[in-house]
């Protein structure tokens, strides 16, 4: 009896952590990074205090909507990776469903990774500019580890497949922050620019035996 209410207690807990979390979004998609712990508990229909008992304090928060957000791009980026085409397209399409994912909510690309540019102070929004950067490693071993799986890069692969994770985030990062500010030309033109880039020792190296291919 008592491990059903624990358990019901715990799906009660989690159910409001995602409407807070959803909240949340819903600000930071008006506010991008002036979002703020009030603005935030305001549109959840709760105090300050209670929204910090559920995350701890505005990095909490900030971790819990980074781990959402992130995950989404993730999710779409496997998906492109598996798509059933040769390995150029492929590259294209990944490139591309980052690009794509960024465009549709710049809102929430900017509060993830540019909180420090928009002029708010600590108080007003988040300090999260610290923690932009293990995204961005997150997200390259995620990509080093399919590119061990997929392709032989012979003895050093390992070695490689990690160097160029970590570059093509770092390329896809650089690359998207620009043109999103920017705009200078079609999204399609900056994934085909990209993958030219890309399109070296990757296009000349085959798949792995055991793998599912790249």
């Amino acid at each position: 009896m008592e491990t059903s209410q624990r358990e019901e207690q715990h799906k009660a807990a989690e159910q409001r952590r995602r409407e807070l979390l959803e909240a949340a979004d819903r600000v930071v998609l008006r506010e991008g990074p002036g979002a703020s712990m009030n603005a935030i508990a305001a549109e959840a229909g709760i105090t300050k205090p209670i929204l910090y008992r559920h995350f701890g304090d505005k990095g909490g928060l900030y971790r819990a909507l980074a781990v959402r957000h992130t995950d989404a791009l993730l999710a779409g980026l496997r998906a492109a990776l598996d798509a059933p085409t040769n390995r150029r397209e492929r590259v294209e399409t990944t490139l591309d469903s980052y690009l794509a994912a960024i465009e549709a909510r710049p809102q929430v690309y900017r509060f993830l990774m540019h909180p420090a540019d928009e002029g708010h102070s600590s108080d007003q929004g988040f300090d999260v500019g610290r923690h932009s950067a293990p995204l961005l490693r997150r997200m390259g071993e995620e990509l080093a580890q399919v590119i061990v799986e997929r392709v032989d890069l012979g003895p050093d692969g390992e070695e490689l497949a990690r160097t160029w994770g970590h570059g093509i985030v770092g390329m896809m990062h650089a690359a998207g922050d620009w043109w999103l500010r920017e705009r200078p030309f079609p999204r399609g033109r900056l994934v085909r620019h990209l993958a030219d880039l890309l399109w070296g020792r990757l296009a000349t190296s085959g798949d792995r035996a055991d793998g599912p291919g790249f």
